[in-house]
């Protein structure tokens, strides 16, 4: 059986510069997630907030966590004051308590704006049509505490990869329509596509970052 540090190494070794790798440590325990830190690894995902805040307490403090789970908007709070990246924004109302909670704490929090693009019901996500919505709306311009960073989104759980290719695809459209709108609090750079599956594939089809957690730490315990 390969290492944490391992599978770090190999997964690192095939990434473009260019190319933010997050480790997916929701439910692995603090000593796996100090073998991929002591490894070089600093960018971590978690998809609980309460199990985030509380891996934050006690692992060195020069950890980005990223939220890469659903987002409750009564959680924001527990995590309002050290959350570097928040991947599934898909509301205004989500970007609204963001805002509150980072004002609270005088910081501005990085958000992505979470697209469905899978054919799939069972994914979270704004359609394109919303997300203009938001961007065009007054609400969003005095909302000075959040900073949008780009996209996420997830492809459909299949092994045709010509469907899973469309739909990054049109995630990295959508994304280059983004780049030419103009405002304070909303600069894309970040196309969050990708996991253990088929992060090579998202990578062919233009994301910045991949959140890969099977193939660095082993299946999941729940």
């Amino acid at each position: 059986m390969t290492s944490i540090a391992d599978n770090l190494q190999n997964i690192k070794s095939t990434l473009p510069a260019n190319i933010t790798l997050v480790a997916v440590s929701k439910t692995k325990p603090v000593s796996e997630i100090l073998e991929a830190y002591n490894a070089g690894q600093r960018i971590f995902g978690e998809n609980k907030v309460q199990e985030m805040a509380q891996k934050f307490e006690t692992m060195p403090k020069d950890i980005q966590w990223h939220m890469i789970g659903h987002l409750q908007r009564n959680k924001v709070k527990y995590m309002a004051h050290f959350v570097d990246l928040i991947h599934g924004v898909d509301s205004l109302k989500t970007l609204k308590e963001i805002n509150k909670q980072a004002l609270k704490h005088e910081r501005v929090i990085n958000c992505l704006l979470q697209l469905k693009i899978a054919k799939e019901d069972t994914k979270f996500g704004l359609s394109f049509t919303e997300v203009e919505n938001i961007l065009n709306s007054e609400e969003l311009k005095n909302l000075k505490n959040i900073h949008i960073k780009g996209v996420m989104g997830m492809a459909s759980f299949t092994s045709d990869e010509s469907i899973v290719r469309a739909e990054f695809k049109t995630l990295k459209n959508f994304f280059e329509k983004l780049k030419t709108i103009n405002l304070f609090n909303c600069t894309p750079t970040t196309i969050s596509m990708g996991m253990s599956g088929d992060y090579k594939l998202a990578i062919e089809e233009g994301s910045t970052m991949v959140r890969v957690g099977s193939a660095i730490f082993g299946h999941r315990n729940y």
